[in-house]
């Protein structure tokens, strides 16, 4: 018997993931130029950046459950993401500060809106034993854009330096053809859920006290580690501090997500095989070499095997998390689920990087690094003493 793993609708998300990703990541690093040349300070710049992912964040689970609640996972992926794609031009019609906010936030918001319906419908297109592939795949591909945008924006500033506003309106071409392409989507008939109580903005609060005790361990430990990990700027900023260029700085960014794109599909057909659990920990085992690895390497080999080591990381966790939720928890409640994980994870991501600056600041990179790489290894040990792995019958391969 052939089994299809990437099914049809799979592939139509994760082209579409692709093209929104490499629309947001080729203005990603020229964002704080842009916004410094149009007047932003860095404090407003901050509080920009803050306000339009916690709205990303706290929208999450609310999307996710009204996506279970109506049986319907489409239309919210492509509001969503047509969202994300008008947000690009909108950013370059005017340069006054509440405009700006508003563009941004209407980025985010979209991102809000899809999450929990999208990884819903990744989930309803597997089975617990083929989810981690699935998700894989989709990580792998949404990857590829973030590898692609970024290399498509230093070509262009190249040739065009400084048009940042031009770059804007060239950013809404992928953005469109995702949103075309989110018309192909055809989902499978889901029954309304009946729900007497209004579902409110903050409704994953509430569903964390209703989620499988199962739920909550795992999730547990995913949010504790998501207030450890903290942006990516600090293993940049770590470069540069060793001497390095901008430019060697901005490749091994560019390096980093090729090998997590590349990766995310093998390892998500290795979590199918040996279970979602025992890849996971290998992922936060490696993401505490990186971490250790930054308080003593200085030279560019080292920081180049490092980032090697950080792809592969983030290839083992971020689709096998999403996957392991899945396989927890109930068809009917998925988004809900990711929506509330996510939701939770956007607020400690929030707290994450500025603790780890203020580590920094006070105590030195060596401090901030070594502390993340230690408490990721107590958590190691969180993982495999209190969080079961999921049980269930795999199949042929």
């Amino acid at each position: 018997m052939k089994f299809v793993f990437i099914t049809r609708t799979v592939w139509v998300l994760s082209l579409v993931s692709l093209l929104t990703d490499m629309a947001s990541e080729m203005l990603y690093p020229v964002m704080p130029f842009y916004l410094e040349r149009i007047g932003f300070s860095v404090l407003l710049i901050g509080l920009l950046e803050g306000m339009a992912e916690a709205i990303a964040g706290l929208s999450k689970g609310y999307f996710g459950k009204q996506s279970d609640h109506k049986g319907k996972r489409v239309p919210f992926v492509q509001i969503g993401y047509a969202f994300s794609a008008i947000s690009k031009p909108l950013m370059a019609v005017t340069v006054y500060p509440l405009w700006v906010f508003f563009a941004r936030t209407l980025d985010r918001l979209g991102k809000g809106i899809r999450t929990g319906a999208r990884d819903a419908l990744l989930s309803d297109e597997a089975s617990p034993a083929t989810r981690a592939r699935v998700f894989g795949f989709h990580r792998s591909m949404d990857t590829l854009g973030a590898v692609a945008g970024p290399a498509l924006a230093l070509v262009y500033l190249y040739f065009y330096p400084g048009q940042y506003r031009t770059m804007f309106l060239l950013a809404f071409i992928p953005g469109f053809l995702a949103i075309v392409l989110t018309y192909l989507l055809k989902e499978k008939p889901k029954p309304a859920q009946p729900h007497t109580q209004k579902i409110s903005f903050f409704y994953f609060f509430r569903y964390w006290k209703e989620a499988p005790v199962a739920y909550r361990q795992l999730v547990v430990g995913l949010l504790i580690f998501a207030l450890i990990n903290s942006s990516d700027v600090f293993l940049l900023l770590r470069v540069r501090q060793a001497g390095l260029s901008d430019v060697q700085a901005i490749g091994a960014y560019i390096f980093y997500n090729l090998i997590y794109a590349l990766a995310a599909y093998p390892f998500g057909i290795w979590a199918d095989r040996i279970g979602v659990k025992r890849v996971f920990l290998i992922g936060l085992l490696l993401f505490c070499i990186v971490y250790a690895g930054m308080i003593v390497v200085n030279t560019l080999p080292g920081f180049v095997f490092l980032f090697f080591i950080y792809g592969l990381f983030a290839a083992a966790t971020e689709g096998v998390a999403k996957a392991w939720i899945s396989n927890i928890t109930p068809s009917t409640e998925t988004a809900t689920a990711i929506g509330t994980y996510t939701g939770f994870q956007s607020i400690c991501a929030l707290l994450a990087s500025p603790l780890t600056g203020w580590i920094w600041f006070q105590f030195g990179a060596g401090m901030a690094f070594g502390i993340t790489a230690a408490t990721t290894a107590l958590l190691v040990g969180y993982f495999m003493l209190f969080v079961k792995a999921p049980v269930y019958h795999n199949v042929k391969k």
